[in-house]
C-alpha cells in the first residue's frame, strides 16, 4: 500500500473531522491512547472557566450556581450510552481501584454463601491487588482469590465462586473477552460478574444492559480523554440497587448528605457509591471531554479502530527488518480491542527511540511494545508515518544507543 492509498483512506473516513477537536502536538504521532488520551480543545476552555470564573469569582456559590454537586451524576449519564447502559446506573467517582473495592464488597455480600473471586492471571494487577487486600481484611473464609488463564474461565465457574472479575480487553495483548457469553455462563452458576472496561469504554461497542451485566468499572483518562488522573466510573445494574450496600459510606453517598445526620443511611440508588466530595476541576475536564462524543457512532469508532490496526499489521509485515517484532495480539480483529502488542527483546529501547523520533507508543513489562489506536484523532496517515519511523529505528539500530535503555519511574 502506497502513500496515496493511505491518504484515500483518510478522505473516506467519517470520523476524520473529529481530529480537529483535539490539541495534538506538531510532528507527533500519538499511539498511546491506552494510558492517556489526547487533550480535547474544549477541555482547555472549560478548565479555565472553572478555575477563573466558577471558583475564582463565584466561590462556594458554584456548588449550586454551576451545579458542581451534580457532576458525578451528570458525567455518569454522559458515559452511560458509550457503555450501553440505561440512565440511573452509572456514577462518575474515585478511581478504578477504589470503585473495585466497593463493588467487590457489594457483590460478595449479595452472594454471601460463597467466598471465591475468580479472575485471570493476565488481569490488570490493580484488580487482583484489590481482591488480595479485601481478602486480607475479611479473611479467606469470606474472600479468596483464584486465578486461571483466559481459556480456563468457563470450566472454572464452580459452586464456590461468588464473583467473576474480568477485564473485557486484556491490557497487554488486547484480547477481547466475550462479555455476553461469559456473563450468561456465570449467571447460570449463580455467580455475579464485575467487568473492568478500562481498555474498552470508548474503543468499541460495550453493551452492559444487553449482556445483563451486574457491575462494571472504567476510567476516564484513556479513550474518554478526560486527562491525567481523571475520575473513574462505576456501573450498578438497576436490579441490584435496592439490595446492595458498599462499605465506604462517605457523606456524599448518604440519602440526605446535607441533613448531617449522625447515622448513615445510604441512598437507595447508584448514588450510594459516592464517598467524599467530588474533584470538581478534574470532573469538569472529563465532562467537557465527553462532549466530543456528540454525534459519534460507536460502530464507526470500532470499524476505524479495526482498519487502523489492520493497516499497521500490514505495513509492519511489508518491512523485512521488522520480522523480529512478534505480534502477541490475535490477528482476528473481532477478538481484540483497539491496540496491538508486539514482543521484542529490546521492546523498551525501541519504544524510547520511537518517542524521541515523534512516535509515542508505550512499553509493558517484560517485553511488550504496545500501540493504541484512538479513532477520534488517529489518522491512517499517522499509521503510515509511524511504521516508516519504526522501520528506520530498527533498520539503523538506533535503539541500541545507551540513552534508550534508561527507565524513568513511569514506563
Amino acid at each position: 500500500m502506497n502513500f496515496d492509498d493511505i491518504i484515500t483512506l483518510d478522505k473516506a473516513d467519517p470520523l476524520a473531522h473529529k481530529r480537529a477537536e483535539f490539541a495534538l502536538p506538531a510532528n507527533t504521532v500519538y499511539l498511546d491512547g491506552n494510558s492517556l488520551g489526547a487533550l480535547p480543545k474544549v477541555v482547555k476552555s472549560r478548565v479555565a472557566e472553572v478555575v477563573s470564573q466558577q471558583w475564582g469569582e463565584h466561590l462556594i456559590r458554584s456548588w449550586n450556581d454551576h451545579q458542581w454537586i451534580d457532576l458525578p451524576t451528570q458525567v455518569g449519564e454522559k458515559i452511560a450510552p458509550i457503555i450501553g447502559a440505561a440512565p440511573g446506573q452509572v456514577m462518575c467517582c474515585d478511581s478504578i481501584s477504589i470503585n473495585l473495592f466497593k463493588l467487590l464488597s457489594s457483590a460478595l455480600s449479595l452472594n454471601s454463601g460463597r467466598n471465591v473471586v475468580l479472575s485471570t492471571e493476565a488481569n490488570f494487577p490493580t484488580d487482583l491487588y484489590m481482591v488480595q487486600g479485601l481478602s486480607d481484611l475479611l479473611g479467606e473464609d469470606l474472600c479468596q482469590l483464584k486465578l486461571v488463564t483466559e481459556q480456563q474461565i468457563a470450566q472454572s465457574l464452580t459452586d464456590d465462586v461468588a464473583v467473576l472479575l474480568l477485564t473485557q480487553v486484556n491490557f497487554r495483548t488486547g484480547q477481547l473477552l466475550d462479555m455476553h457469553t461469559l456473563t450468561q455462563q456465570a449467571h447460570d452458576k449463580g455467580i455475579l460478574v464485575i467487568w473492568d472496561l478500562a481498555h474498552s469504554a470508548g474503543a468499541l461497542p460495550v453493551e452492559l444492559d444487553n449482556c445483563n451485566a451486574d457491575f462494571a468499572v472504567g476510567c476516564g483518562y484513556k479513550y474518554l480523554n478526560g486527562g491525567p488522573g481523571s475520575p473513574a466510573f462505576l456501573y450498578v445494574a438497576k436490579r441490584h440497587q435496592a439490595a446492595v450496600k458498599q462499605p465506604l459510606s462517605g457523606w456524599m453517598g448518604h440519602a440526605k448528605p446535607f441533613a448531617f445526620d449522625a447515622q448513615y443511611q445510604g441512598a437507595d440508588s447508584v448514588n450510594q457509591y459516592l464517598c467524599g466530595t467530588p474533584s470538581v476541576i478534574a470532573m469538569s475536564a472529563l465532562d467537557a471531554a465527553l462532549d466530543v462524543w456528540q454525534g459519534v457512532s460507536i460502530l464507526h469508532v470500532r470499524e476505524k479502530s479495526i482498519a487502523l490496526a489492520d493497516l499497521f499489521i500490514k505495513l509492519v509485515r511489508s518491512q523485512s527488518c521488522l520480522v523480529d517484532l512478534y505480534l502477541c495480539s490475535t490477528e482476528d480483529s473481532t477478538q481484540r480491542g483497539s491496540q496491538l502488542a508486539f514482543a521484542h527483546n529490546d521492546a523498551f529501547a525501541i519504544c524510547q527511540a520511537l518517542i524521541e523520533k515523534g512516535v509515542i507508543a508505550d512499553f509493558r513489562a517484560p517485553n511488550i511494545l504496545r500501540f493504541g489506536f484512538t479513532p477520534l484523532y488517529n489518522s491512517f496517515e499517522d499509521i503510515g508515518n509511524a511504521v516508516t519511523i519504526l522501520t528506520d529505528v530498527v533498520q539503523t539500530r538506533l535503539y541500541t544507543e545507551p540513552r534508550f535503555n534508561k527507565a524513568g519511574k513511569v514506563t
